[in-house]
């Protein structure tokens, strides 16, 4: 048994080296977004400032480890066997839970997820020594006082980081207008001198409080003379910040480096115990087995995690190295760094989340409350205002999300923020503030417009409830693992151990794919970014030709998968493609809108031109969609009823016509592949000649149908429906294909364009 629990905390230490991965992955939107989409600097840059602040902050923690030590449980009252399943348990649930949330692009919090875990875990093993009547309660087994503080800290966090946020940025924005660079002169001194003050302060009173040359006697003298220190500083820092200004140096871009840098410190020098603190324990444990246990693995009491324990400096050095090379190579941490970005970004762009009941409801809530608002203030207030807050003035790099002023409020109020917090003990997290503090300011600056309002909440409701949801995942799902550890023994060790590999392997395969599907929307960031509006209709019709490119080879295999599984009665087949069209439409909504924002980009003449057509092809494909929908649904219907197949005279029949429109995607495909526009009235007169052929087949079917067996109505009910609409979806194609000549006519006139109204 020893070589299995040496096993289990080798693999623990593995297991760690993948979650530091993860966690960082995860936490990076904490301290890169700022600067990342304020464009402060290069990416390339503002990596390297992250990446000290985060090895400085690793390898100069303390390396404390109280939660995972005796946080959550009373170690005294379990035996070594139970805490190796709960640390088991913990981290096996842990990988999965953030590699999970991290590919889907949502920022989680490591803090929740970890306590929520020793919680769970905790908790059934606890329930199992009850019922073995130990003639303990819960009040002798768990500490559940750390995790209600958690909890607490989370609510108050989010709403008073958002509400702040909100605040804070609109004053700033009062102050400064949209166009910053006119009205800095001597403002932006005693900006920058705030703003470097509360990072000082926040390295100080947060970021620096567990280091390990942070002696009792140097945190007293700092909390002594806290006030002091903040007066000097500002006084310092606002001389300084003026004068660089006069020496034309970008005093915003320097906050927000400044920033980044603090916000990294603090969460390596903090959070670290989130990625390590269990595997040390469970290496705490297993020497003091080794060395006093004698062997009884379930009756040896962990009294020594009571005692505090230093962490080797090696550990700590080890963990900011890996850390490091994690944020600087690890796709998935831009992936999160993408979605808070996206949802704050001052521009339209392609939204992340789709449209929900309690946004929309939101949304139009508060378009109520501003219309009274505009009607009691007066008309002089809002002028200025409006000056103010003029959107149209904005100041940002190329491909910037939101400006510098922005980028320093997110940083040094997030900070500020979380400083606070800690000096009246809530546990904030940085996640939590960080996010709702980027959101709070987005919605000052008017970055939520009508038309993105409804997804933009939507992706915060979502990215809350993901926290939230993390809470009780992890909560229930190392609970059932540690039940299935502790009953199991060591052959369910061996299995979760082999199960956890291939979820991680599985899962960075997945995330690879869908990567390189993001990749592949190059195009469309191209489009959204480019300022040459000659140039932007050839890339657009390119990107149309592409989507609808890939719809038309879609059509083709599904309408061909459709109708061999009614003919061969493939209920499973038919059951996934209702899966999958499903999945299509809301692929196609999403090109369509990424499609009308590229439209926005164009002259207005010649958005007027082709947007009637473009429409139109859109409409197109999303008819021959729904065609295909309602021929599935039922076939599918049918199949699954187990009602007679297609008699072998119609099934012969069909497949002539099955074969002649599939041989009209394919040259539709061809045809839009090589832009050779000569071939349209050819394709349509072939579109003609099979509606014919439908059309004749239909009606010989139908009069069949009436004077025919009563015992194969249901089917020919079936077939015939199949012809009607294969029959509109010819007609589709028809209209689809005069749409795409008249989007490829290159012969583009500046006159005013006539509005023409497309007809079939």
């Amino acid at each position: 048994m020893e070589i299995l629990f040496l096993c289990v905390v080798i693999f623990l230490f593995l297991l760690a080296v993948f979650d530091l991965s993860v966690g960082v992955s995860n936490d990076a939107v904490n301290f890169l977004n700022s600067a990342i989409g304020s464009k402060a600097a290069s990416f390339k840059r503002v990596l390297i400032v992250a990446s000290i602040g985060v090895f400085i902050g690793a390898a100069m923690s303390n390396g404390m480890m109280e939660i995972a030590r005796h946080g959550i449980f009373r170690p005294e009252h379990f035996s070594f066997y139970d805490l190796i399943c709960i640390f088991m348990a913990v981290m096996v649930t842990d990988i999965i839970l953030l590699d999970v949330f991290n590919s889907l692009g949502m920022p989680t919090s490591t803090t929740v997820s970890m306590v929520f875990e020793l919680l769970g875990a905790t908790f059934v093993v606890a329930l199992i020594k009850m019922a073995g009547g130990i003639g303990l309660g819960f009040d002798d087994l768990l500490n559940t006082e750390k995790a209600l503080s958690v909890i607490l800290g989370i609510f108050l966090s989010v709403a008073i980081a958002f509400f702040f946020g909100t605040v804070v940025q609109f004053i700033s924005r009062m102050v400064f207008s949209f166009n910053y660079r006119s009205n800095l002169k001597w403002k932006i001194g005693i900006f920058g001198g705030i703003c470097a003050t509360a990072i000082v302060y926040f390295l100080l009173i947060k970021g620096a409080k567990d280091l390990s040359f942070m002696t009792p006697e140097l945190k007293a003298w700092i909390k002594n003379n806290t006030a002091l220190i903040i007066l000097s500083c500002f006084a310092v820092f606002t001389v300084l910040m003026q004068l660089l200004h006069v020496c034309k140096v970008n005093v915003l871009k320097a906050i927000v480096l400044m920033g980044t840098f603090s916000l990294a410190v603090a969460f390596a020098g903090n959070d670290l115990v989130n990625f390590i603190g269990v595997p040390l324990s469970g290496l705490a444990s297993y020497q003091d087995f080794m060395a006093n246990g004698g062997g009884d693995s379930k009756g040896f009491l962990m009294d020594s995690l009571n005692g505090p324990a230093n962490t080797p400096i090696y550990f700590l050095i080890g963990a900011g190295v890996i850390m490091v090379v994690s944020l600087a190579t690890s796709k998935k941490a831009r992936n999160v760094t993408k979605t808070e970005i996206g949802l704050g970004s001052q521009q339209g762009g392609d939204e992340m989340f789709g449209s929900s009941r309690i946004a929309r409801r939101l949304v139009r809530w508060t378009l109520s409350f501003l219309s009274w608002l505009r009607r009691v203030t007066p008309a002089k207030v809002r002028r200025w205002f409006n000056r103010r807050f003029n959107v149209d003035e904005t100041i940002m790099d190329q491909g910037a999300a939101f400006d510098l002023i922005r980028g320093s409020v997110n940083l040094v109020l997030a900070g500020a923020l979380i400083a606070l917090g800690t000096s009246l003990k809530l546990p904030l997290s940085t996640t939590f503030v960080t996010f709702m503090v980027a959101m709070g300011t987005s919605l000052a600056d008017r970055a939520w417009g009508r038309e993105s309002a409804v997804f933009r909440i939507t992706g915060v409701i979502s990215v809350i409830g993901g926290w939230f949801l993390t809470a009780g995942a992890a909560f229930i799902g190392a609970g059932l693992i540690v039940a299935a550890m502790h009953y199991g023994g060591q052959w369910v060790m061996l299995l979760l151990a082999a199960l956890t590999i291939f979820i991680i392997i599985n899962s960075n395969r997945r995330f690879r794919k869908k990567t390189q599907e993001d990749n592949g929307d190059a195009l469309f960031q191209t489009i959204i970014s480019t300022q040459d509006k000659t140039q932007t209709w050839p890339l657009l019709m390119m990107y149309i030709t592409e989507q609808q490119e890939k719809f038309m080879t879609y059509a083709e295999e599904k309408y061909r998968d459709i109708t061999s599984a009614f003919i061969t009665e493939s209920a499973g087949i038919l059951g996934k493609t209702e899966s999958s069209l499903a999945r299509q439409k809301t692929t196609l909504k999403n090109a369509r809108r990424k499609e009308t924002l590229c439209l926005r980009h164009l002259t207005r003449e010649m958005a007027i031109e082709k947007s009637t057509w473009f429409y139109l092809s859109n409409n197109c494909c999303m008819g021959i969609l729904y065609n295909l929908r309602r021929i599935n649904e039922v076939c599918k219907e049918h199949v699954d009823n187990n009602f007679l197949p297609l008699p072998p005279k119609y099934t012969t029949e069909y497949e002539m016509i099955r074969t002649q429109i599939s041989t009209l995607f394919n040259d539709t495909v061809k045809l839009m592949g090589s832009g050779d526009t000569d071939m349209i009235s050819t394709l349509r007169r072939h579109c003609d000649e099979i509606k014919d052929t439908v059309s004749d087949t239909y009606h010989r079917v139908h009069d069949q149908l009436r004077d025919g067996d009563t015992s194969a109505m249901a089917v020919l009910y079936v077939y015939v429906n199949l012809l009607q609409e294969t029959q509109e979806m010819v007609s589709s194609i028809r209209k689809y294909l005069r749409a795409f000549a008249k989007l490829r006519d290159s012969d583009f006139r500046t006159r005013p364009a006539k509005i023409m109204v497309p007809t079939a």
